[in-house]
Order: structure tokens, then sequence, then C-alpha cells
């Protein structure tokens, strides 16, 4: 198996990063912070770019590509900090009509955990449809037959959350496979995000370290700074194998085991955005904890999904299960 990246991909991956860097700019995650993180027109333009439809067959409007690709582009969303349920409708694509397009915009709720519970709902206000994702099977349900109450205070400014206090039943659209596989590509574009957080706040810290001094030279020069960038380089690469290796895995399933290379993936990802995400925080000092510099969205954003399918020790007890003594 070839893991690295061919012209096509690099074209697709450049060309998302490129209108991230146009439209999803710092000032703008500044906006959404205060406008309940969510912009109908960009949301458009993402369904334009193809996000939603990434992998959806060709003869049902999508581009027919695999999660090779997907991760590429999602590696991509995490480093911009791409606000809004973007996973959920890119999941959705061949389960809720208008979802590829970006005229219905679906979020979803994780039910296949024993720990599922409180209800938080991302996105209420903007969405069209809500997944309710079960052991047994998929259901849809109308977003405003729930009773909510905002979040006052939600972790990440861009995530607005508000609480249900219970789930009517929804429409049954899918069976257990669907909420199984559901979870498998769920766990490995997060993880991809994840990636892409890992990236953006190694840059963040580089581009810092190169221009702020401290008696006389760049901080970047100092030893103790050098060794905390190359362990977060080392973190990033390390995540990318892991993330690039589950994309193709879930490819080509013959290869090897889905779910530990998913699990794997998420593990390795999480952990890669935290631990880089405090690093960049500690390199600015105390400009770090400001609300102008950008580094507090990634933590934030990574401290969120990392929570989703499963957390850091979720995957890492799945892990060891799984080890044959």
């Amino acid at each position: 198996m070839d893991f690295r990246i061919t012209e096509e991909q690099q074209v697709l991956r450049d060309g998302v990063r490129s209108f991230c860097q146009q439209r999803i700019t710092v000032e703008r995650l500044h906006e959404l912070a205060s406008q309940d993180g969510f912009d109908r027109s960009l949301w458009k333009e993402l369904a334009d770019l193809g996000v939603f439809g990434l992998r959806q067959a060709e003869a049902r409007g999508g581009s027919g590509l695999g999660m090779a690709e997907a991760v590429l582009v999602f590696e991509e969303l995490g480093r911009c900090l791409a606000p809004g349920p973007v996973l959920w409708s890119h999941l959705a694509a061949d389960l809720v009509d208008g979802a590829t397009s970006g005229a219905v915009v679906v979020g979803a709720l994780d039910l296949t955990s024993a720990a599922a519970e409180p209800y938080l709902v991302e996105h209420w206000q903007a969405l069209d449809a809500l997944l309710l994702l079960k052991p047994d099977g998929v259901e849809r349900l109308d977003p405003k037959r729930l009773a909510v109450r905002p979040v006052s205070t939600p972790l990440d400014p861009l995530t607005p959350l508000h609480h249900a206090e219970d789930l009517p039943r929804g429409e049954r659209i899918a069976g257990a496979d669907a909420a199984g596989r559901l979870r498998r590509e769920g766990t490995t574009l997060v993880a991809g995000q994840l990636l892409g957080i890992a990236e953006a706040t190694l840059d963040l810290a580089v581009g810092y370290a190169k221009i702020r001094e401290q008696f006389g030279r760049a901080i970047g020069s100092f030893q103790i700074l050098k060794h905390v960038m190359a362990d977060m380089f080392a973190r990033q690469e390390l995540a990318r194998a892991a993330v690039y290796a589950a994309a193709a895995t879930l490819d080509r399933p013959e290869v090897g085991n889905v779910e530990r290379a998913a699990s794997s993936a998420k593990l390795v990802a999480g952990e890669a955005a935290m631990k880089n995400a405090r690093a960049c925080i500690q390199i600015h000092g105390g400009m770090g904890y400001t609300w102008e510099i950008p580094a507090h969205y990634h933590f934030k954003r990574a401290w969120v999904l990392e929570s989703w399918f499963g957390t850091i020790d979720d995957h890492a007890t799945r892990l060891a299960e799984q080890i044959v003594v």
C-alpha cells in the first residue's frame, strides 16, 4: 500500500487550503464567535466546494472519492477551524436529501456509548435535521421538536450548545451496520481535523518564535523552545501517519482492522492536537492567553473534537482490549 499523496490529491488539498485562507480568516472567526458560529453563505460555499458530497457517488451528484481524499480535506478544515456541523453534513450525504448541496444543515448526537447524557446539541439554531446515532441504527429527528435551553458559555465560542432534557424517537432511516460505519468514518475524519489543529498550532508557534525577541534575539533560537517545537513536529508527523493509515484501511478494509485503525488515529491525533495547542499557548507566553491570539480557538476546538466518537482514554481502552497476550 502506497501512503504517498498523489498529484490529484495534492491539488485537492491545496484548493481547500486556498479557500480556507481566503474565506475563514482569524478576523472572520472573531466575527462568527459573536454570531452563533454559523454563516449560511459560507456554508453554501463549502457545499459548492464539494465538501459534503466528496464521497457520494457521482451518479448521485457527488465526487465519488474515498476516505484517503476526505481526510486531506478535513485536515484542512481542522486547520482553519471551519465552523458549523461540517462533519455530520458530510457523513449524512447519502442519508439526508439536500445535505450535499448545503440546502439542509445536518447535525447529530452520537448515542452509541453508555454515557450519552447530557444531550448537548451543537448548532441547534442552524440545524434543519438532527440524526440520532444509536447502536441499533440511525434515526432522523426534526431539531425543532426538541425542548432545549442554551448553554450560556460553551467551551468553544464557535460551537454553540443547547441542552435537551429528553429526546423523542425519530424516523428510522438506517440500520445498525450503517450506524457502525458512520461511527468509524466519523472517528477517522475527526482525527483528520485534529491533525489539522496539530499542524496549525505548530505553524503559529514557529511563526511567533521567529519574530518575538528577548535579550536581543528571537526566542526561537533558545534551545528549550527548539525542543518544545521539535516535540510538536514529532507528534504532528506521528498523527499524520496514523490518520492517513486509517483512511487507507477504511478504503481497503481487507488490508487491516478498520476499528483498530480508526481508534489509533483518534488516539494519536487527539493527543497531538491537545499537546500542541497547549505548547503553542506556552510559547506565546502571556500573549497566548489573550483573545486576539488565535491559539485559544484551536485549543478549545481540540477539546470539543477530542470528545467526539470516544475520548482518548476510550480509544486507548479499546486498543488495549484488542491486544492478544
